[in-house]
């Protein structure tokens, strides 16, 4: 009965996205078509309270699956930066009203909004921040405006970094699953959670000297905006010492402490309005609308965004398939009008396989033109693969990369399905090792052996690849490797990468490089967008899913995710530490 309920429910649900899919479509064309005009005295609102990834699709069906699962709906960090960035000489806007109590993003990424930010203010216009509450991250971007008010009865947090890892060998042992595994380096700890119920010492060194490294960059950083000493807030953070919101006032890590209508007061005193007069306030998702980020050039630098697990294939939303990534860059390099390639990676890695083939199409355009990595908040493993045969690899100092490492996973699922479901197997075949990779039985040493050459093999293959790219020796290449995870800062004094900074660094290289002079480019951003109802075919099944996950598993919906993960993901894979989060 209890199934039943949920199928049920979960076909009405299906239903709800279905109608109101297609109020939204007629109300999005409808939308499409009307000018975005911006009023005088306005104010851009930057909301960073919800999940930023690199680039969105126009999906029809967000705003029914934010109000279905009350989760709010994602933002393009490119509609983010180039909003802030023509916010800054449109005399519309007088200044900036920044909502960051808790930003979903990864520090890189929070870093390019920062330091858009920080160009904003060069214009003399103001940042007012305000929240009820601030996470260590909301703060840091807050913590370069001009007024940060914080709500009398709220928190802000200060207290330093941690990263948390979930771990699946008790869940495996009482399932009667055995999880065999096969890696290469000291440091690949993305199999831990599968062998091991807590972190190694290997593991935890990494881990330790990654979070320092980035949390040196985050007081640093908050140290010059606010002018306070880095020794003292590094002692306020590592003592706890802001637990009220009066002791983030007296340690000067804001500059108000009040309600939302006193930052209403004060954005109405900056445009020169009435007392009681309404402030005209535009989303980034609407002044976005109002501009043209790019004009029109026949010199054009083709940026080609990568973001999620790397699989082979097409892939689909959240994934890199290699097959829609190598078309992509052999697009932008038979392309004349491509004047040089900029490859825009946010991927913790995956499929060994899928990396070395879109390693080959990058490699294909470097002997014709520049190509440029810009590293977001992760391009491990995997996603170093893709950069390494680049001319030049940007990072943020915050940026989390390297993992250059390689493993393997069969999990043996009979006695699983014998003891737990009454389900056995037998077979026949036609050699010795016919059945090599199945998951119903458990391998041979012989079998063993045989899976852990070929991971060793894939080792070499990341390895001299890597060295090759960084015009490093083998044995150089091999003390930074054994899959051992650096942030940006670290990458670069290890040779790991060649440049400090964002995306616009990336992009004034690769013009630079093709011999373009400063505005004589256009970007174009790769994959292109797809045509509206193939879009929406598209969101209408990814939304479906999504919604049906959230209802039948709940809060645990997301170590479902990973588990599927490891299920389906068979074969070599080059992915830095499980699911790392450092919160």
């Amino acid at each position: 009965m209890k199934s039943f309920f949920k199928i049920f429910f979960a076909s009405l649900l299906a239903l709800v996205v279905f109608i109101f899919g297609f109020f939204l479509i007629f109300a999005g064309i409808a939308s499409q078509d009307s000018e975005v005009k911006i009023s005088e005295n306005s104010f851009l609102e930057v909301n960073l309270n919800r999940p930023i990834v690199e680039m969105t699709s126009d999906d029809p069906f967000t705003e029914v699956s934010q109000a279905l699962t009350n989760e709010p709906a994602a933002i393009s960090l490119k509609n983010i930066i180039e909003s802030i960035e023509h916010a800054k000489t449109d005399d519309k806007i007088k200044g900036i009203n920044l909502k960051s109590s808790y930003v979903l993003a990864g520090f890189a990424q929070i870093e390019e909004i920062r330091n858009a930010l920080i160009d904003f203010k060069e214009s003399g216009k103001p940042i007012i921040a305000y929240g009820e509450t601030f996470s260590e991250t909301g703060y840091y971007v807050a913590s370069v405006a001009n007024d940060i008010i914080l709500n009398p009865a709220g928190m802000l947090q200060m207290s330093g970094l941690s990263s948390e890892v979930t771990f699946f060998k008790g869940t495996f042992e009482k399932l009667n699953i055995e999880p065999q595994i096969f890696r290469v380096g000291t440091f690949k700890s993305a199999v831990e959670p599968f062998l091991r119920k807590d972190m190694s010492e290997a593991s935890k060194e990494q881990l330790s000297a990654l979070l320092n490294s980035i949390y040196g960059v985050f007081i640093n950083n908050i140290s010059s905006a606010r002018g306070i000493d880095a020794t003292e807030l590094r002692a306020i953070s590592d003592q706890l010492k802001v637990r009220t919101t009066e002791d983030a006032l007296n340690y000067k890590l804001v500059t108000q402490l009040g309600y939302y209508d006193e930052v209403l007061t004060k954005m109405r005193e900056i445009a020169g309005l009435e007392a009681d007069a309404s402030i005209p306030v535009v989303s980034i998702k609407k002044y976005s609308q109002s501009y043209v980020a790019d004009k029109y050039n026949a010199n054009r630098i083709a940026v080609i965004v990568a973001e999620g697990n790397i699989v082979s294939g097409k892939g689909g939303e959240g994934s890199i398939g290699s097959d829609v990534f190598a078309q992509e860059i052999r697009k932008a390099r038979l392309d004349d009008n491509i004047k040089a390639i900029v490859l825009r990676i946010n991927s913790p890695g995956g499929s060994a396989l899928a990396s070395d083939v879109m390693w080959r199409e990058v490699k294909l355009a470097k002997q014709v033109k520049p190509v440029i990595a810009s590293m977001s908040s992760v391009a491990a493993s995997g996603g170093y693969y893709m950069a390494m045969a680049c001319d030049t690899i940007v990072a943020q100092p915050n940026t989390i990369t390297g993992s250059i490492g390689i493993f393997s996973i069969i999990p043996d699922l009979s006695k699983f399905m014998d003891t737990k479901l009454g389900i056995t197997f037998d077979r026949v075949s036609t050699g010795e090792y016919s059945d090599l990779y199945t998951v119903t039985r458990s391998l041979n040493d012989t079998e063993k052996q045989i899976i852990q050459n070929s991971v060793e093999r894939g080792y070499e293959d990341f390895t001299s690849k890597a060295a090759e790219g960084r015009n490093m020796s083998i044995e150089e290449l091999l003390a930074v490797a054994s899959g051992r995870v650096w942030s940006g800062i670290e990458a670069k004094e290890k040779g790991l990468v060649d440049v400090l900074g964002g995306f616009d660094d990336a992009i004034n290289i690769a013009a630079n490089s093709a011999g373009l002079a400063e505005g004589d480019f256009m970007k174009v951003y790769y994959p292109e967008k797809k045509p509206f109802f193939t879009q929406l075919l598209e969101d209408m099944g990814t939304s479906a899913k999504i919604l049906h996950k959230k209802y039948t598993y709940g809060e645990m919906a997301h170590y479902v995710d990973e588990l599927e993960y490891v299920m389906e993901n068979k074969g070599l894979q080059t992915r830095m530490p499980f699911d790392l989060e450092i919160k």
